[in-house]
């Protein structure tokens, strides 16, 4: 029977694996009942941590939030982790590989609607604490950014001949990207106006897909 190194029981590495269980357990909140609905007595009856070590440790509510919007990013992280570098999606055409990678909005959007849903209440959230940038530096860090798949995609394309090239790859990924993100959001908190129809969302979104992958077509 192999022992753990007895540093592992020091209080402060139990003291930080009590605070990991309390952010989990605040993520899990969060994604079933909303960021406003979720107090500090909540993570802390759920988590076991007192509410006192709760505010000792983080401060304040959106401090907390941030880091459990940290870990669910990460946890995303991970479940994508090995998709685009895979030799299967490396191995196809520069325009395929650039369809697959923004249809990765859709499978967002299909099996991730709450936390697609917490994404746009965790922006509100954000202004309305008047929270500054340089605390979410970290966060930021922890959204799964795609853009070196993209431009992958895209040097392949231009090696293969599938894409022509255009001024600025940067520009063309936030453009669909922050749109794909916008709709999403907007789909999953439903219809508001009475001529608001998103029986089709999906297909919406494979659209906008297209008109990108078009866009880049040679």
């Amino acid at each position: 029977m192999e022992f753990q190194n007895s540093s592992d029981f020091s209080p402060r590495i139990l003291k930080d694996k009590r605070m990991e269980r309390a952010v989990s357990v605040c993520a899990e909140l969060f994604l079933e009942n909303g960021i406003e609905n979720v107090k500090m007595t909540d993570i802390a009856e759920e988590s076991g941590v007192g509410v006192a070590t709760l505010y000792r440790y983080f401060g304040t509510k959106p401090k907390i939030a941030i880091d459990a919007m940290t870990f669910l990013w990460n946890d995303l992280r991970n479940l994508f982790g090995g998709v685009f570098d895979s030799g299967t999606f490396r191995s196809q055409s520069g325009v395929k590989q650039m369809h697959d990678l923004f249809r990765m909005f859709i499978v967002l959007f299909t099996a991730h609607k709450d936390f697609m849903r917490l994404l746009g209440e965790f922006d509100r959230f954000i202004i309305h604490e008047n929270v500054p940038r340089e605390e979410l530096a970290e966060y930021e860090r922890s959204v799964i950014n795609f853009y070196p798949v993209v431009e992958h995609a895209y040097r392949t394309g231009l090696s293969d001949g599938t894409m022509r090239e255009i001024s600025d790859l940067r520009v063309f990924y936030l453009t669909y990207a922050h749109a794909l993100t916008e709709m999403c959001k907007k789909f999953i908190e439903g219809e508001i106006l009475p001529s608001d129809d998103f029986s089709d969302a999906e297909r919406e979104l494979e659209m906008l897909i297209d008109c990108a992958v078009n866009y880049l077509k040679a």
